[in-house]
Formats: structure tokens, C-alpha cells, sequence
């Protein structure tokens, strides 16, 4: 065989090796060899700019795992948009990331109303909606809506723990309602009537909403104390959350308050409300809580509490949506880790509607993440906790619908 001829085999050989490699690398929007792109909306202006402390820590945590080297040497690069919880806004800017900034998806957008309104455009589109910071039951819909999916547990889910144990405990309760005036507090309202059934109509006897606009619910609270309640759920955003913890304590009225999750957190709801008008409150979850001293120990909650005071100093240790940012990247990059070299659109989808048995540092014990094809659900399980003045208590086992 002769030099040139030699040469010529190597070349081939080299090339049939190198091949399969390059042709194993499938690469959606938004990929490179160096970078996953994604974005997503966030309220970091508006009436509930305290949930937007979600996307800084993410933020954050990205920050952190691109310093490790990424995923398989791809930064992430996170593109957070203001929207202002206003659905025009949030329409607007997501339309901006998928057709602009060609992002390989839409990460943890927050909020019922504004997700609404790019449900379908990121469905037509065939953008992964991923881990939606929101918890209508609609987010589980792999029927009509398969490019979406949510992490928090649905509605019917937290309704469904808390009717069952109501109907045990308090059978004869008289309930008022104080909900948010849009998808977000209405989807609560059905969860609760759907989970109480036939019970439903003679237990709530009062039904009171509000505006994201309002100054105050002081006349809503007023209004189910005068109807005769003896038990209240407040299905609300923290600062309306706080409010209706503050007035319901100052105007002497006791009933049995529960607290829809998002409202739950000590830093930015039970805090500014009062640590004492809080005592007593009753709420589901399914974090850990960075204010609950039998974590102390707990070297997730450890790791947890590093990486704050190094990547996010700024954020508040007591508010738990920073454990939500944290617990939301992690979830992502788990995906995104899975995808291996086939990081498209598709395969994102594909290896979030397989998860099994996933648990995640911050999770509480017992409760983990499965998905299937057929169940978008991620978090099936909560445990149900009373507030004590100081941190918020155990009283369960992790129970579901």
C-alpha cells in the first residue's frame, strides 16, 4: 500500500469512527456545543412582584452550575423577562424568547393567569412549557396540551388533602372563601367544591373575591366573619395572604384559617402579616422549610443554605420560594442531564414525561416525582402542617387525592 493510498484508508477510517459521534448530537433551538438557552417570565414588577424572587434563585442556581463546567460543558444561559403578571405582557415577551432569542424552551414562567395565556401559542409552537410556576389542574393535560407541564402540585391535589381531612376533623365546618379574582383563586374554588362534594353546598356559606389591584381585603374578611364562618381559606398570593392574616387576627375573629400554599411562605407572607396573628394556620406542602429548625441538620438543607449565602445573598432564608428556585433548576437540569446529546425540543419532553422515583434534596421525606406519558402530574403527595408562632409543624403523613 502506498504512502498516499495509506493515508487515504486513515482519513476514511477516522472519519467512519468520527461519524456516529457528530451524528449522536442533535440539537434543537438554543443549543450549541457551549450553550442551552432558555427563558421565561417572571412578575419582577406588579402587584405580586414577591414571587419573583422564584426566578432570582434560579438564576442563581444556573450561576452555580455553569461555574461546575454546565451540563456536559453547555452553560446555561437564562433569559428572564419581566412580565408584570400582566397576560398581554407575558404574551409579548414569551413570543419574543420562541421567535427572537430562539430558546430551546420556556422554563418555570410564573403564574395561572399568565401562563393561560400562552398556553396554546407555546403548544402550537411546540416549545417545551416546562415546570410552569403555577398550579391550575390544567397543566396535566397530555391530551391537548403535550408540550406542557408543571412542577408544583395541582390544585386538586392541595383541595383534596384538605377536604379530606376537614371532613374527618370538622364535618360540620362553616366555611368562607376569600379568593384571587382570576384562573389562579378560581381554580381553588373548584378543587374545594369538587373535592367536598355533595358536602359542598351546605359547608361554605360565603364566597368573597379580590383584585391583584386592591389595597386590601379588609372588607372581603369583614363580610365572611358577618356570614357566620367558623373556618376560612384564604386562596391568595402572599401579600393578599398577609393581609387576610393581619385583618382576620385584628378584628378578633378566630376561625380555622387555611392558607392555600403559595401564601405559606414565613419570609414573604406569615412575617409581614405577624409571626402572632399567624399561629394556627393550616397549609400543605411539600419542601422543606428553611425556617423549621429540625432541618438544622439536614445536609440538604445544609447545601441548601451554602449555596444562598454564596450565589444569592440577597435573598431572604426564611422565604421558602427560594427553595422553590432551587428545587426547580435542580428539576431541570435533571432533564436536561438525561437528554444526553440529543438536547432537542422532543427529547426534553420525552425524558420529563419519564420520571421515576425522582427525589430531589429539598423534597420532604417520602414525597418524590413520577411522570408518564399519560400523568403530567409531578407532586401527587402533601403533608399537612400548622404554623406555632416560630415554624410551621408536621401534623401528617404525605397523603394525596
Amino acid at each position: 500500500m502506498t504512502l498516499k493510498w495509506s493515508c487515504l484508508f486513515l482519513v476514511a477510517v477516522f472519519a467512519a469512527w468520527t461519524q456516529p459521534v457528530l451524528a449522536d448530537k442533535q440539537y434543537g433551538p438554543g443549543v450549541t456545543d457551549s450553550t442551552i438557552k432558555i427563558g421565561q417570565t417572571m412578575p419582577y414588577s406588579g402587584p405580586v412582584s414577591a414571587w419573583a424572587t422564584l426566578g432570582r434563585a434560579e438564576a442563581a442556581y444556573f450561576r452555580m452550575l455553569n461555574e461546575q463546567g454546565g451540563i456536559g460543558g453547555r452553560k446555561i444561559e437564562l433569559i428572564s423577562l419581566d412580565d408584570g403578571y400582566s397576560p398581554p405582557r407575558t404574551v409579548e415577551q414569551t413570543r419574543r424568547l420562541v421567535e427572537q432569542e430562539d430558546v430551546l424552551l420556556v422554563f418555570s414562567p410564573f403564574g395561572t393567569p399568565t401562563n393561560s395565556a400562552i398556553h396554546k401559542y407555546l403548544n402550537a409552537k411546540k416549545v417545551p412549557h416546562l415546570f410552569v410556576a403555577a398550579m391550575a389542574n390544567k397543566w396535566a393535560d397530555p391530551q391537548h396540551f403535550p408540550w406542557t407541564m408543571a412542577l408544583w402540585h395541582d390544585q386538586n391535589t392541595e383541595t383534596a388533602v384538605h377536604a379530606a381531612w376537614l371532613l374527618k376533623n370538622r364535618p360540620n365546618a362553616k366555611i368562607g372563601l376569600l379568593y384571587q379574582n382570576d384562573d389562579f383563586g378560581k381554580d381553588y374554588v373548584k378543587g374545594l367544591k369538587l373535592a367536598l362534594g355533595d358536602k359542598a353546598a351546605a359547608m361554605i356559606i360565603a364566597e368573597a373575591s379580590y383584585e391583584v389591584t386592591d389595597p386590601t381585603v379588609d372588607s372581603q374578611i369583614i363580610a365572611l366573619m358577618s356570614a357566620g364562618a367558623d373556618t376560612l381559606f384564604t386562596f391568595a398570593s402572599p401579600k393578599f395572604a398577609a393581609l387576610s392574616i393581619r385583618k382576620t387576627y385584628d378584628i378578633g375573629w378566630h376561625p380555622l384559617h387555611i392558607v392555600a400554599h403559595p401564601g405559606t411562605s414565613v419570609g414573604s407572607t406569615l412575617r409581614p402579616a405577624g409571626l402572632e396573628k399567624s399561629v394556627g394556620l393550616i397549609a400543605a406542602s411539600f419542601l422543606k422549610d428553611p425556617t423549621d429548625p429540625q432541618w438544622r441538620d439536614d445536609p440538604a438543607m445544609k447545601a441548601w443554605l451554602a449555596w444562598m449565602k454564596k450565589y444569592y445573598p440577597e435573598g431572604d432564608l426564611t422565604d421558602w420560594f427560594n427553595v422553590f428556585g432551587y428545587t426547580f433548576a435542580q428539576a431541570l437540569v435533571y432533564v436536561l442531564q438525561q437528554c444526553g446529546d440529543n438536547l432537542t425540543r422532543e427529547n426534553v419532553m420525552a425524558q420529563a414525561t419519564q420520571l421515576k422515583e425522582l427525589e430531589l434534596p429539598m423534597l420532604l421525606p417520602g414525597i418524590r416525582i413520577n411522570t408518564s406519558s399519560t400523568d403530567y402530574r409531578t407532586i401527587k403527595q402533601l403533608q399537612l402542617q400548622r404554623f406555632d408562632g416560630k415554624r410551621w409543624v408536621r401534623f401528617s403523613d404525605a397523603a394525596g387525592p
